[in-house]
Parts: C-alpha cells; sequence; structure tokens
C-alpha cells in the first residue's frame, strides 16, 4: 500500500504474490491430499490483492479465485453442495477484499492530500484587493502523491502568482513542488518582470532535475505566472505550457489563452528567449468583481464515461454569477466530480482570486 502513495517497483512484487496464492491453491486443492487442501490460499488470493493492488485489480483477482475454486470442484466432480460452499466461502472474502481495498484507498488517499498540503499550505484569504481561494482534490485512479503546485505573494512589483504540475508522481514530484514553491516565495519578491523570474525558475527546476540524475526529457514543470497591479487592475500572464485560466465574470466565462505559447520550466531551454523584458507575455484586465480563475490539467482533461473531456465554458456553472472565490472553487470541484462520477482521474488543483470593489465587498 506504501507503493500506491509513493509510486515504485512494489507492485509487480503484490502481482506476483497474488499469482502465487493462486496458482499454488489450483495445485494444491487439485493434486493434493483431500479436502480442499489449497482452498485458503485460493480464498488469501483477493486479500493481498486487496491491500495492495488497486480496485479493478482486486475485483479481477476476486473473479479468477471463484472460477479456479468452481473449476477444481467441477474437475475433481465434488457435487453441487461443495461447489456452492466452496463458491460461497471465496466470493464472501472476495467481497471483503474490495471493502478493505476501498478503506485503504481513503486512508491513503487522505494521506495523499495531507502531505501535498504539507508543501501547499493555504494562501491567504485576503491580500490586498483581492480576496483569494484555493483548493486541491487528490487523484482517486492512483491514490499516489502527485505534483500540482500553487502560490500567492504580495511583492514590491505587484500581486504575484504561479500555479503549476510537475511531471510524474511520487516523491519525486513532492521534492520538485517544493523546489519549485521556495523558488517563487524567493525570486518573485526581487525579480523584475515575469519572463526574469520565470527564468530563475526554470534554473532552479532544471538543477533539481540534473540533483535528481532525471533528464530533462523526465521531469518538467508546466507552469503559469500571472502578476496583477497594486491595484489588481492589470493583469499580466507568462504561460508556460500550462492550462489556460479562465477570468470569470457576471456569469461569463472567457479562457485566456496564450498568444506565444512556450516550453514548461525546468527543461534547461529557457534561459535565452525568457530573459528580462523580452518574454512574450499577455495583459488583461480584471474588473471589480470578477474572478481569475487558475486550474491544472485535472480539471480540463477529467472525463466522463463516454470519454468526453471536461469544459468549464461548456459546464452547468455557466451563467451562475460568483461573488466570493471559494464558492467558485466549491462549484467547479464538485460540477468535476458529477462529471467524472467522482472518480477523479488526476490530481487537481483550483486557485481563485476575485478583486473586491473599493468598498471592500465582491459583488
Amino acid at each position: 500500500m506504501v507503493d500506491r502513495l509513493f509510486g515504485g517497483a512494489s507492485a509487480g512484487a503484490a502481482w506476483l504474490l497474488t499469482v502465487v496464492c493462486l496458482l499454488t491453491g489450483v495445485a494444491l486443492d487439485t493434486f493434493g491430499p483431500q479436502p480442499y487442501t489449497g482452498l485458503p490460499l485460493l480464498a488469501a488470493a483477493p486479500l493481498v490483492a486487496g491491500a495492495t493492488l488497486p480496485r479493478r485489480s482486486t475485483a479481477a483477482v476476486a473473479v479468477a479465485a471463484c472460477a479456479a475454486t468452481a473449476s477444481v470442484d467441477v474437475l475433481h466432480a465434488r457435487g453441487a453442495v461443495a461447489l456452492s460452499v466452496d463458491l460461497a466461502l471465496v466470493g464472501l472474502i472476495g467481497m471483503m477484499a474490495l471493502a478493505v481495498n476501498r478503506i485503504i484507498a481513503r486512508r491513503v488517499r487522505e494521506l495523499a492530500e495531507a502531505v501535498q498540503l504539507a508543501v501547499l499550505p493555504e494562501p491567504p484569504r485576503r491580500i490586498g484587493p483581492l480576496a483569494v481561494a484555493a483548493g486541491y482534490t487528490a487523484a482517486q485512479a492512483e491514490t499516489r502523491i502527485g505534483g500540482d503546485l500553487y502560490a500567492v505573494q504580495e511583492t514590491p512589483h505587484g500581486i504575484r502568482m504561479v500555479i503549476g504540475d510537475v511531471r510524474g508522481k511520487g516523491l519525486q514530484a513532492i521534492a520538485a513542488v517544493s523546489v519549485a514553491i521556495g523558488a517563487f516565495r524567493q525570486e518573485a519578491q526581487y525579480a523584475p518582470s515575469l519572463g526574469e523570474l520565470a527564468r530563475r525558475l526554470d534554473d532552479a527546476l532544471a538543477r533539481e532535475a540534473a540533483r535528481t540524475d532525471r533528464g530533462t526529457s523526465e521531469q518538467f514543470t508546466t507552469a503559469l505566472l500571472v502578476e496583477l497591479s497594486h491595484d489588481g487592475e492589470t493583469l499580466t500572464l507568462l504561460n508556460r505550457g500550462h492550462p489556460a485560466p479562465y477570468l470569470v465574470h457576471d456569469g461569463g466565462w472567457a479562457r485566456l489563452d496564450a498568444t506565444s505559447p512556450r516550453l514548461p520550466l525546468g527543461m534547461g531551454l529557457g534561459a535565452p528567449q525568457d530573459a528580462g523584458e523580452a518574454a512574450p507575455v499577455d495583459t488583461a484586465t480584471l474588473p471589480h468583481g470578477a474572478s481569475l480563475m487558475l486550474i491544472t490539467d485535472g480539471v480540463t482533461e477529467a472525463r466522463n464515461r463516454h470519454g468526453v473531456f471536461y469544459d468549464p465554458i461548456r459546464s452547468r456553472l455557466r451563467g451562475r454569477r460568483f461573488t466570493d472565490p471559494q464558492e467558485l472553487v466549491d462549484a467547479l470541484t464538485a460540477d468535476v466530480s458529477h462529471w467524472t462520477g467522482d472518480g477523479h482521474q488526476d490530481d487537481m488543483a483550483i486557485l481563485v482570486v476575485t478583486r473586491r470593489h473599493p468598498d471592500g465587498s465582491q459583488d
């Protein structure tokens, strides 16, 4: 189960142990002393899978154990009563294995979120003229720590934000998240432009990739850097291979696509073109009462049962007015969960800032 949290090679060992239980159980039940020498091992296989493998794999092992039990009983002509008893026993243990799997997966997911939030502390609820809210949801499909990150900080250059996604999962992803957040908090105070800030983050992440002996093609970080003027009106955006943000205002949704997309951070290729003011940035205006919503690809790549990707602009949220950033975060999280049937395929991070009116309200 630790492997499901941090990743690694132990899943292969779990499968090997499960298969050994099945094959040894069949062999003993077929060739060993009677009666039913191998039945405990056949029943143990789903339990091993339930504690170490994903839910679908556990269900497959339970079905395989039932099929193997029935086949051996039919082969030895043990009769309908023995067949029914054996199937009931193995089937019951299979259902118990699924229940155990669900409980462990929930606990692992909670632990993954706790570890994630340990390196992603909640942003302040107020920064200058902005109300701020953030949300993070761990993937159910992987139940492993992911690499989503976000941060908001007031600087001499304005209010700066970052949202990003480190490729991969596990402890190496968390290490890269820690480096990215630390570098942002340090360099956002001093970098004179978003281009220079991106260059410094790129250098920090490239050094981290080299330190962990991972090639630049294996580890990189998509990121969106945002700077708002001190009054919150003027937006400057620099996108490094990340999903576009959304401007939400009076029930309308607008996606702020990058006019000149760039490569992700940490690949060691960004320093020359992103130095100083030469970086290709986009600008926009954030009206009073409007929200800027930053997301990771856990939102845009969420699929329903037909394989259709989620689109915030075409979602059920279209037309709704949001006056509070936390309300928008909660509504988007719930809508994505509804779209996927509560089966998030990837981690999902959301960061929303809302420009308050001069009187302090958000309406």
